[in-house]
């Protein structure tokens, strides 16, 4: 918590939900209007796929976020737990610095992460590049 910003703990039981049980495919996290905690924002059904999840990324602002990311490497279905960091080149300067000072303090509570996505615009965050990452 370098930034002060806390981690609400419904972002754990919910990256629980999303490794354990399966019911959700990804959650989108952001810092609640205070600036005082990271809180869920969104969560998307199992059915979604990375570019309905990608969409729904604010163009202009700064989110966290975990992807249940499903790909065939040829030996059949795997999985990795992609927790993304997106900071848009066009959002403001004091919220690119909150949530990259917060970003290990939410990493810390998602135990079982398998890789890491930070992306500032579209390419970086291109289904290429999660399947890169697993």
């Amino acid at each position: 918590m370098a930034s002060g910003i806390g981690v609400n703990d419904e972002i754990v039981d919910i990256f629980q939900s999303l490794k354990l049980s399966k019911k959700i495919r990804y959650f989108i996290a952001k810092m609640n209007d205070d600036l005082t905690e990271v809180v869920v924002e969104k969560t998307g059904e199992r059915d979604e796929t990375w570019d309905s999840f990608v969409d729904n990324l604010p163009d202009d602002d700064c989110r966290y976020a975990v992807f249940d990311y499903e790909f065939d490497a040829g030996e059949g279905q795997r999985n990795k737990l992609i927790f993304v960091v997106w900071c848009p080149d066009t959002a403001r300067i004091k919220p690119k610095m909150l949530y990259t000072s917060t970003k290990d303090a939410v990493k810390k509570k998602l135990v079982g992460v398998s890789c890491e996505l930070q992306a500032t615009d579209d390419s970086e965050v291109s289904n290429d590049a999660a399947y890169a990452l697993a």
